[in-house]
């Protein structure tokens, strides 16, 4: 009785993040844009566009901030299967550095909106207008955890990013980026202080912690996935 009823109660969460693709189905394609990545001092910046059936049922989905990385690796399969379409953007660190994060981001986005296979007329972005991006947007604040659209680009874009990040773990072992995924934590700044910064550091996010020379491949591009 205990399970059905939490499994009443998380239908009935689910319900309750469908108000904004309700309200907007009329209008047409309604698609979801979230990002991750615009505060480490590595690695890229990763945006997501999803475009999901009305009457999907994908459970315990939710702001990927607010998941275990273990559901959210099931979220992320599930997510794809389940979509009608959906795109990913990812801007390396050089083009951060050079255009700066929120440029950055934006670029990301409108990425994953091209990588869609149907264009979509509504986008329900978490609290950002898009530039040069035609459509209707409808920012919504804290959108991750009030629509199940951006919600699953919220998955979509933290996992992929995590992915990349471990992958770069591989290559520059020394920083431990498996573990914070290039956020800055005491022993990932100790790791920089100790060894310098790596090709997928952003220089610009880094001035206070490292003041020497940066390596001589900062600038083409760092590391792909």
């Amino acid at each position: 009785m205990a399970k059905k009823l939490n499994l009443e109660e998380e239908r009935n969460r689910l319900d309750q993040m469908k108000v904004f693709e309700r309200e907007y189905k009329d209008f047409g394609v309604v698609c979801g844009i979230d990002e991750a990545g615009r505060g480490p001092l590595a690695g890229p910046v990763v945006a997501a566009a999803v475009i999901l059936p009305l009457d999907c049922e994908i459970l315990y989905l939710n702001d990927s901030k607010k998941v275990t990385e273990r559901r959210r690796e099931i979220l992320f399969d599930e997510i794809q299967e389940k979509a009608i379409s959906f795109g990913i953007g990812l801007v390396e660190p050089d083009v951060i550095d050079e255009i700066n994060i929120l440029q950055a981001t934006y670029q990301a986005m409108r990425m994953a909106v091209e990588q869609l296979s149907i264009r979509p007329d509504v986008f329900l972005n978490d609290a950002v207008t898009i530039p040069n991006l035609e459509g209707l947007q409808v920012p919504i604040i804290k959108g991750d955890a009030k629509s199940v659209s951006i919600a699953a680009a919220s998955i979509l874009a933290k996992v992929t990013r995590d992915h990349y990040m471990k992958n770069m773990d591989s290559v520059y072992p020394e920083y431990g980026f498996a573990r914070h995924k290039g956020y800055g934590t005491a022993a990932h700044t100790a790791a920089i202080k100790t060894y310098g910064p790596s090709p997928i550091h952003r220089k610009t996010f880094i001035r206070k912690i490292w003041t020497g020379n940066l390596p001589a491949d900062n600038n083409q591009g760092g590391s792909g996935n």
